[in-house]
């Protein structure tokens, strides 16, 4: 998708991204993290058929904790607001503790560059969410497809759906507090193509996030330009 608008000062290019990957991998985080409006989330509360395919934590995801009357207390970490004055948003400890997942999708606006905004459509990251995922695509310039070392089967699905629709994407390795993984070694495991980029990055983090986003912009133009002479 892109868009143009009128602002004083001249037109402002609106791109489409989709952020993609397995189940808390930290999808909903990066969203929030990068974006420059309140972010749209559509979250639900895990059910037992759906904690029993996603346990482990999104790293920054809304968590609830009960407070000492008992209430629910929704603490927020994910929507771009440093809390531990290194510009980072709260880790959310933990592996099983995660109790919300994405259903719809997440929604946010950067601006990357003078009249350039991009888009950013977080895609639910359950197998039984997969339905939605054609309809989120159309009209995408690329894709971000996330990934955690521990677990980089969790984002197969994503690689295939976008290789087998080219549509340009970079794997963006999310590293956490982790030591980071070798970019060749990723691409290896995943079986990507050579021109495929692999970036590590930390999806609390805005700059971290913000490089991830240009790195697929740049390829998926360049992608986009070479599949444009290639049919004439």
């Amino acid at each position: 998708m892109t868009a143009a608008s009128h602002e004083p000062g001249g037109t402002v290019t609106a791109l489409k991204i989709l952020v993609a990957g397995g189940c808390g991998v930290g999808k909903t985080t990066l969203v929030g993290a990068v974006s420059d409006i309140r972010p749209l989330r559509t979250e639900e509360h895990l059910s037992e058929a759906g904690q029993s395919t996603e346990h482990l934590s999104e790293v920054g995801q809304p968590t609830e904790h009960l407070s000492e009357e008992g209430q629910p207390i929704e603490h927020l970490s994910g929507q771009g607001q440093p809390i531990d004055g290194a510009g980072r948003t709260e880790r959310t400890e933990g592996a099983d503790r995660k109790v919300t997942t994405t259903v719809a999708l997440d929604f946010g606006r950067i601006a990357i560059r003078s009249r350039l905004s991009l888009y950013l459509f977080g895609m639910p990251g359950q197998d039984r969410f997969w339905f939605l995922w054609d309809e989120l695509s159309k009209g995408a310039l690329g894709a971000v497809v996330l990934a955690d070392p521990r677990r980089l089967e969790a984002c197969f699905p994503a690689v295939d759906y976008f290789e087998h629709r080219r549509i340009p994407f970079v794997v963006a390795v999310n590293c956490f507090s982790l030591g980071c993984t070798d970019g060749h070694d990723v691409s290896r495991s995943l079986d990507l193509g050579l021109v495929t980029p692999v970036v590590l990055c930390d999806a609390r983090d805005r700059d971290s996030g913000k490089e991830v986003l240009i790195r697929l912009v740049e390829y998926a133009g360049r992608m986009h330009t070479a599949r444009l002479l290639d049919s004439l």
